[in-house]
């Protein structure tokens, strides 16, 4: 590169922001002069999607604790941010971006940063396309902001339907309960289908238990509404009275704006960038449009976490810029809780399912493993079950599966790191770990439970 060089990034969260900052910082210690513009059609920048959740559920304030970068912090570290600029295509051989509102912004170096909306079926949606009132999904600061009003407004004895039983919907699950609201989820499998079903099993218990109506296997066919409100969600020959419903059924890479540009998408419809974020001459890419290369059986995998986002979009910024920094993948990592009516329960998994496991070169043998959280003399001593995986053969380790009570869900990061080293089984039972009675037994859960998958090997 010499001169200046135009760098225009399409997305301003996390990835696109990380790739911004770095880049400027790393042009700065290579000497390299560039002139970075953010295109957002948001309104809102740099904030924890993850905590939206939580927001809801009253744990956080105020929709600004979760804004970790202003926009006009942003815009006085030397970035031309516009916000409210949809971008709608994009031409490689001119090398420019087209928006919503036909201007034409060349680049030099494009980065793609676009996220993953959520999924909106059509049965949530009037003829005009917005939303039935009381329906919508948990993604931006402005759902939040909604779910928080509708949650004020809907008063004693009203019912939330949550549609989807992934992470999200368990959260907002925790949520509607923490505000005395009645909830049923629906999910037309069996819900967290990156758990085994005996661990699912477990966390579909902890909901029953705190008074929400779990039904499995439900595939919503339409809604009932009175004038443009909810008022029932339906499914097969069955239907749940609602006054408010909650659409939890996954996301989706905003890569739309790409067609016709030739630029090789999945089949979801992500980008696949490589280590440094590169996708195509003058084109980069990192975030939840994009999948990632999961370590374990060098596949890619579509994960749109906050984790990934920030740190590929890091490695894209420097390697734009000159650097040398490579996002080196994932081992799939991930982690939430469900706290609601006297029920607390912390779900974390890392590596292959036994479905994935089987349907690799490996030899899978798994085990689930019942133990406390503490020495079992202990007060804090609370129930938890570790599922192990791993391969007859080589005896490596591929995955670990954590359901229990505080102090459960982050024992995973010790098998992710294990996973990540493409160690054994036996590694993990050995592992110098952390021991005092009030945060595990002489033995952790954690490593009794490879112990115990090493012996079947």
């Amino acid at each position: 590169m010499s001169g200046r060089t135009r760098v225009v990034v399409v997305g301003a969260d996390a990835a696109g922001m990380s790739a911004a900052h770095q880049a400027m910082r790393t042009a700065e210690r290579t000497g390299r002069h560039l002139d970075v513009t953010v295109l957002d059609r948001g309104r809102h920048t740099s904030y924890s999607a993850c905590g939206i959740p939580f927001w809801m559920a009253g744990d956080v304030a105020s929709g600004d604790d979760l804004v970790a970068r202003t926009a006009e912090q942003h815009r006085q570290a030397g970035i031309d941010l516009r916000l409210g600029t949809e971008v709608v295509g994009v031409s490689l051989d001119e090398r420019t971006v087209a928006t919503a509102a036909g201007e034409e912004i060349g680049y030099d170096e494009l980065v793609v940063a676009t996220g993953a909306p959520a999924v909106v079926p059509s049965w949530a949606l009037r003829p005009d396309g917005t939303p039935y009132d009381g329906v919508g999904p948990v993604k931006t600061l402005d759902d939040g902001s909604a779910w928080l009003d509708r949650f004020a407004e809907a008063g004693d004895g009203a019912h939330v339907v949550v549609v989807g039983a992934g992470y999200v919907g368990i959260e907002a699950a925790e949520a509607a309960l923490r505000r005395g609201l009645g909830v049923t989820v629906l999910t037309r499998g069996r819900g967290l289908a990156l758990l085994e079903d005996e661990m699912s099993e477990r966390v579909a218990l902890a909901l029953r238990a705190a008074g929400a109506e779990v039904v499995l296997d439900a595939e919503v066919t339409g809604l009932d509404v009175d004038g443009d409100r909810v008022t029932g969600v339906r499914w097969g020959d069955e239907r749940r009275d609602a006054d408010l419903v909650v659409v939890a059924i996954g996301v989706r890479p905003a890569t739309g704006f790409l067609a016709g540009t030739g630029l090789p998408l999945s089949r979801v419809g992500a980008l696949r960038p490589d280590g440094h974020g590169r996708v195509a001459d003058g084109v980069w890419a990192a975030g939840d449009c994009c999948e990632v290369r999961r370590r374990i059986d060098d596949s890619w995998v579509f994960r749109p976490l906050g984790t990934h986002a920030n740190k590929h979009g890091r490695a894209l910024g420097d390697s734009l810029a000159g650097g040398t920094l490579e996002f080196p993948g994932v081992v799939d990592t991930s982690i939430t809780r469900f706290a609601a009516c006297d029920q607390y329960l912390e779900i974390a998994r890392t590596g292959l399912t036994l479905a994935e496991a089987s349907a690799g070169s490996f030899d899978p043998v798994c085990l689930t493993t019942e133990g406390t959280t503490a020495s079992g003399y202990m007060p804090e001593a609370d129930p938890v079950a570790i599922w192990v995986v791993a391969d007859r053969t080589t005896r490596r380790l591929l995955g670990v599966q954590v359901v229990g009570g505080r102090g459960a869900g982050k024992r995973v990061d010790v098998a992710a790191g294990v996973l990540w080293r493409c160690g054994t089984v036996d590694d993990l039972a050995r592992l110098d770990l952390a021991y005092a009675p009030p945060f595990s037994a002489a033995w952790d859960v954690v490593q009794i439970a490879a112990r115990r998958v090493a012996e079947r090997l």
